[in-house]
């Protein structure tokens, strides 16, 4: 499954930054992780970080996959509004799922400055407007809600929005002051090098065969005959894990985004603040650390690669129209427009852990909207597991909920 089309814009702009060779011998590690975009290199990290000897392998060359093609939004709000959560799962736990949220943006804060990334890491507020006039009501309600639950936001008029950002047609939004932006291709290469510095061992373009899972670890045969014998096996795919588990917990979806050419002046107004809307699919927005701005949405169910590779100019040019309709000033010229395949879960919580049907092995799935801060998440739950302690968080996120 390919998850991304056309070049984004992460892989113009950072070209090569390291490479890695393929498996040729046979390897016996405590873990082996599958995917070597942001997730398995934040699970990586953490594993190194805890003492195991670890190998990550991907079959792309490393954050080739849906990593190159993440807008790296990183917010709180999940995909599932708070007042929506708290029907789902009770109050307790809705508010603890979005805290390790927000707590997760200041964790890869850290995380980036402990492995010096370049991956221009800025903490940023997050406005969450009403698309339309009918959207007020519920919007009003998800910030009460958030409100009497200890979340710093603040309700913005449509007169402060465009006051304050020179954005028009809003009908009034949430205010939040947790939010930031990355460059996750460039902080997973930050990662995975800065561990390889550490033992981390890993191997690119290299495609597993077959697996065979056993109480007391996996083997896995590559396709080019050699082995991996592995005491834990961690998932780390993203969307191809739905080519391994049969059942049917997640929707995939296809997303498409653009980023314009510089204009940094054109951008003053807007650039320490994320954009996402109330419509169904919704439409996001935010700048990058050289002054694009970037645009996205447009979802829709994912059939293939042609299709949705064959919308991105219409796909392009919808939200182009939109950005006009509410930036009208803002003097946009596409420069780069790409797609992406992101999963949808049901409670808008990603799937982390063990799966009955895979011994020895775990998932960390960061479906969603907040792929990213899920992963970060996981990299304490994981620690968990491995160690056969309980996380708090962990019964939300586990298979067949």
């Amino acid at each position: 499954m390919r998850l991304r089309s056309s070049e984004p814009y992460w892989l113009e702009k950072n070209g090569i930054i390291n490479s890695y060779p393929s498996l040729r011998k046979n390897v016996k590690t405590d873990i082996l992780i599958v995917g070597g975009g942001i997730t398995g290199s934040l699970i990586a990290h953490q594993c190194i970080d805890d003492g195991y000897e670890t190998v990550l392998i991907d079959k792309r060359e490393i954050a080739h996959g849906s990593t190159s093609a993440t807008t790296a939004m990183l917010q709180y709000e999940i995909d599932v509004p708070l007042k929506d959560l708290i029907g789902k799962i009770g109050v307790d736990a809705a508010v603890a799922n979005y805290r390790a949220c927000a707590d997760s943006i200041d964790q890869l804060g850290k995380i980036s400055e402990t492995v010096t990334s370049t991956c221009g890491f800025q903490k940023k507020e997050s406005l969450y407007f009403a698309a339309y006039k009918k959207d007020i009501k519920g919007l009003m309600r998800e910030f009460e809600a958030r409100k009497e639950n200890g979340f710093a936001v603040e309700w913005l008029t449509p007169e402060l929005i465009k006051n304050k950002f020179n954005m028009h047609h809003t009908f009034g939004g949430i205010l939040s002051a947790q939010g930031a932006s990355i460059d996750a291709f460039r902080l997973a290469h930050d990662i995975l090098a800065y561990n390889f510095k550490k033992g981390l061992e890993i191997y690119d373009k290299t495609t597993i065969a077959t697996i065979n899972y056993q109480k007391k670890g996996v083997e896995v045969a590559l396709k080019n005959g050699c082995e991996i014998q592995a005491r834990k096996l961690i998932f780390c795919n993203g969307f191809e894990s739905t080519e391994i588990i049969n059942e049917q917990f997640v929707n995939l979806i296809s997303t498409f985004a653009m980023v314009g050419e510089r204009q940094p002046d054109s951008s003053r107004k807007i650039e320490h603040t994320l954009f996402w809307n109330t419509a169904d699919p919704y439409i996001y927005l935010r700048t990058t650390e050289d002054g694009r701005l970037l645009i996205g949405g447009e979802d829709e169910a994912y059939t293939n690669p042609e299709q949705r590779n064959a919308s991105i100019g219409d796909k392009a040019k919808k939200l182009e129209k939109y950005l006009k309709k509410i930036l009208p000033e803002y003097d946009f010229v596409n420069d780069f427009a790409w797609a992406g395949t992101f999963g949808e879960t049901k409670d808008g919580l990603p799937y982390i852990g063990p799966h009955k049907a895979f011994p020895s092995t775990y998932f960390v799935l960061g479906f969603g909207g907040n792929g990213i801060t899920f992963s970060v998440i996981g990299m304490e739950i994981i620690s968990c597991l491995l160690k056969g302690k309980p996380h708090t968080l962990a019964p939300y996120y586990r298979f067949e909920r």
